[in-house]
């Protein structure tokens, strides 16, 4: 058998040539992992996968001829579920490597479980800044948003518009707690005042006690450190409750353009918000965008930050693959590093030592019904904030890649 397995290798070098030789199985498999069925399916669900087969037919094959495969997972917002997908992936079916996995937990394990190994880890979705801080790994890079940037980057927005005492709605697990902490952090830094914190578990369905401690603190903000259903739900009934019109602001950390459409612009207008991507930015998201909607299953619905992000790491993987010959995370990831440039869907991105990839952030209003002029148009950009100041400086997240 294994004179057998040798013979095929051979047989394939000697076909595909010196470099697809390094490609194990010669065929490159991605993973997405992520919440198709619950909280996050909008946000991610199938478009993640849809995003990510874009991204390998524009790769097609690197001029190599190199094989994509691109196979998906529903990790139902469990650690262990997606860690034991995870392992099968990597120990029997030849996956080489994993992309998107929303859910902090989720993803901290899975950065975990792949440090040291041959597979790589494109965290387009992952929030926690741990990811590359205290837990980096030369496996990981990561996209999009964390919680440094959107607790950090947030409350400065916020604060400059005379945003100074706070009060939070926080999902009780690693995504909201970080988020909060690092907002907190922040505001009390600069002058403000965080004047209380309601935590609440993920899934929740009535936030009325929550809203009612929020309304009582008499905060100028009120900052939902929450995603998905649990964001859709809160300003739902916030909008019940007339928050925003009795003169609160009402901030949302990790909102999402699915989001917006899913509880109506009537519900969500003037609502504060921070995006990595905004499928109407200009003329090379539109146009993204619109090849997503048209995607099967997909029926019209624009692209979400992250699965803009599946999308762009997925893409910049693969290019490193066929640069180094190689799906190995060993020789592919320092190459992913090396790219500093313009890319279509994030604007100005390089990728740092640390493994964070960093782009232009953007503070977002959501529309008035009567501004928005076709589908899709929910927001309109109130101030644009430079890479360099968007994500934490690589010198204090205390990564020892960074040293």
């Amino acid at each position: 058998m294994k004179n057998l397995k040798w013979t095929l290798a051979l047989a394939a070098s000697l076909i595909g040539g010196a470099a697809s030789a390094e490609i194990s199985d010669n065929v490159v498999r991605v993973g997405v992992l992520n919440d198709i069925s619950g909280i996050f399916q909008d946000t991610n669900g199938m478009g993640s996968v849809e995003a990510a087969r874009m991204a390998a037919e524009d790769f097609n094959g690197g001029a190599k001829g190199i094989k994509v495969e691109i196979v998906y997972a529903d990790h139902q917002n469990k650690a262990d579920v997606g860690n034991a997908i995870a392992r099968k992936w990597l120990d029997v079916e030849g996956v080489d490597a994993i992309v998107d996995v929303p859910n902090s937990a989720v993803g901290l394990s899975i950065n975990s479980l792949l440090r040291d190994s041959r597979m790589t880890y494109l965290a387009s979705s992952t929030a926690s800044a741990d990811l590359t801080g205290k837990a980096c790994s030369r496996n990981t890079i990561q996209w999009v948003n964390d919680t440094w940037a959107t607790g950090n980057t947030t409350a400065a927005a916020m604060m400059s518009r005379g945003g100074k005492d706070w009060y939070f709605l926080t999902v009780d697990y690693a995504l909201g707690k970080g988020i909060e902490a690092e907002a907190q952090k922040y505001i009390e830094g600069h002058g403000g005042k965080v004047l209380g914190s309601s935590r609440h578990p993920l899934g929740t369905s009535d936030f009325a006690s929550f809203l009612l401690q929020a309304q009582g603190s008499k905060a100028q903000v009120i900052g939902l450190a929450n995603a998905g259903g649990d964001t859709i739900n809160a300003v739902k009934q916030a909008a019940e409750f007339g928050i925003q019109q009795s003169g609160q602001k009402l901030v949302a950390f990790l909102l999402f353009i699915n989001d917006v459409h899913g509880m109506g612009i009537k519900v969500a207008q003037g609502l504060q918000l921070l995006e990595a991507f905004y499928w109407d930015m200009n003329d090379d998201t539109r146009a993204f965008a619109k090849r997503f909607a048209a995607r099967p299953g997909m029926n019209g619905k624009m692209p979400s930050g992250n699965q803009a992000g599946v999308y762009a790491s997925t893409l910049v993987y693969l290019n490193a693959v066929a640069a180094t010959g190689s799906d190995n995370a060993k020789d592919v990831v320092p190459e992913m590093k090396k790219f500093k440039g313009k890319d279509r869907l994030f604007g100005d991105t390089a990728i740092r030592q640390d493994g964070r990839v960093v782009h232009p952030m953007y503070l977002f209003e959501v529309k008035k019904p009567e501004e928005s002029k076709y589908p899709y148009d929910y927001y309109k950009l109130v101030s644009t904030i430079p890479a360099e100041q968007a994500f934490r400086p690589m010198a204090e997240g205390g990564c020892e890649l960074a040293k």
